[in-house]
C-alpha cells in the first residue's frame, strides 16, 4: 500500500500532506527526533527516533518500500530513498529523481563547501505561498502516477 513519510523535524508542509493523504485514504508517517503534535487520526502515525545525527533518516530509509512516497528537505535522504524505489519531493514541490539527484547533491556539496569558508551565510529562504502551491500539486501528480503504474499498490 502506497505510505507517505516525512522528514518531520522542519517540514513546513505537514498540512499540506495531511489534506492530500486524506484526499487519497492514504497513510502518513512522520519521523522525528522529538515528539510533535499530530492529528488525532488513525492514518497518522508519529515515530520519535532516539540516538545520532541520522537517526530519522536511517529510519526512514529502513522502513521506505518501493513506490512510496518521502517529504524531505535533505538531499542526502533523498538520494538514499531514491535507491530504495521511492519517490521523493522537497517541501517546496521540487522532485528528487535519478536524472537530477546527482546535479542536486553536487550543488549540495558547492553551497557546504562556500558556506564554509564563510562565502555563503543564513540558510534556505522562506516558503511562500506559490511554493506551496507547487509542492501540493507535485504530490497529487506523484499519488496518481504511482497509482497508474501500480493500481494494485494504491489501495
Amino acid at each position: 500500500m502506497l505510505h507517505i513519510f516525512i522528514d518531520a523535524d522542519a517540514c513546513p508542509v505537514k498540512q499540506e500532506v495531511y489534506r492530500v493523504a486524506s484526499r487519497y485514504r492514504l497513510d502518513v508517517t512522520l519521523v522525528a527526533n522529538s515528539w510533535m503534535r499530530v492529528p488525532n487520526e488513525r492514518w497518522i502515525a508519529i515515530e520519535v527516533v532516539e540516538g545520532g545525527f541520522d537517526a530519522a533518516d536511517d529510519w526512514i530509509v529502513e522502513h521506505v518500500q518501493p513506490h512510496d512516497i518521502v517529504i524531505t528537505a535533505d538531499i542526502l535522504l533523498a538520494h538514499r530513498c531514491l535507491k530504495e524505489g521511492s519517490y521523493v519531493i522537497g517541501p517546496t514541490g521540487r522532485p528528487f529523481t535519478e536524472n537530477n539527484i546527482g546535479q542536486v547533491v553536487a550543488n549540495r556539496n558547492l553551497l557546504s563547501e562556500l558556506r564554509d569558508a564563510g562565502e555563503i551565510t543564513g540558510g534556505p529562504p522562506p516558503l511562500h505561498k506559490h511554493d506551496r502551491s507547487r509542492f501540493l500539486q507535485q504530490l497529487d501528480e506523484v499519488i496518481q502516477s504511482i497509482r497508474r503504474k501500480y493500481p494494485l499498490n494504491s489501495t
